[in-house]
């Protein structure tokens, strides 16, 4: 089964209208109240954030962390920046002071690294595991069939006292494709995952509560599989401004 032409179609013609507002008002009451809309600011101009936020969002996502920290000081400080992209250990330095989540958390180095340097700060970072169900090598995250053991290994480190670290969920990527088929059965299968960590070994966590799945071309499969955050960039801020 294709995707939606009717919805490829929308997509594609959301650059072209008027406002970042105009659009954010096409989306946002397809989004259920429980979901978190993360708008994806990654190439594009602080004002284009900005008016983004003048329109209500407080939620933006970071590919790379060199452009995230160079828009950070020009932006309000109450903006909950999400870093969604892969995260080398040694720049988790620069993000630790103000980032509120990381969703791409695919190591126990990196992990330790994210406590270490969030102790540093005495803060707390929200972190989902980036699980790999794609089939397509250029996706990355922990594999599925190892993820509830990197879980139970993530929890060993907690009970040893590391505090600084709260475990929300899961984040993965559909494969780039037009089978809506596959896409939906590759959100079905971190749906099924999310819930067998949730009432298995994250029974006892109740802040393990984020499933963060679907994005421009893919948002809306997401959320009929059960996502409750959907990460949106062109959909919503148009072309790339750079």
């Amino acid at each position: 089964m294709c995707l939606h032409s009717e919805f490829k179609h929308s997509l594609l013609s959301l650059p072209l209208m008027a406002t970042i507002q105009e659009r954010l008002d096409q989306i946002r009451p397809q989004i259920p109240s429980n979901a978190t809309l993360v708008v994806v600011s990654k190439y594009h101009a602080v004002d284009e954030i900005k008016e983004a936020y003048d329109a209500g969002v407080r939620d933006f996502g970071e590919n790379r962390v060199q452009e995230l920290v160079s828009k950070v000081d020009k932006l309000p400080e109450d903006i909950r920046w999400h870093l969604i992209g892969s995260l080398q250990r040694n720049k988790v330095k620069y993000i630790a002071p103000f980032i509120t989540s990381i969703q791409s958390i695919e190591s126990l180095a990196l992990y330790d690294e994210v406590e270490r340097r969030a102790a540093q700060h005495n803060r707390t970072i929200d972190c989902l595991v980036e699980v790999y169900v794609a089939q397509e090598e250029t996706k990355s995250g922990v594999p599925y069939d190892e993820v509830e053991a990197f879980f139970a290994a993530l929890l060993d480190r907690q009970a040893e006292g590391n505090a600084h670290i709260r475990l929300r969920g899961l984040m993965g990527m559909a494969t780039h494709t037009d089978s809506e088929a596959e896409i939906r059965a590759e959100f079905a299968k971190l749906r099924g995952l999310f819930y067998r960590l949730k009432e298995g070994l994250m029974s006892q966590y109740p802040c393990f509560d984020t499933l963060s799945m679907g994005m421009s071309e893919d948002w809306s499969i997401a959320l009929s599989e059960g996502s409750n955050m959907v990460r949106i960039g062109t959909a919503i801020m148009g072309p790339r401004a750079y």
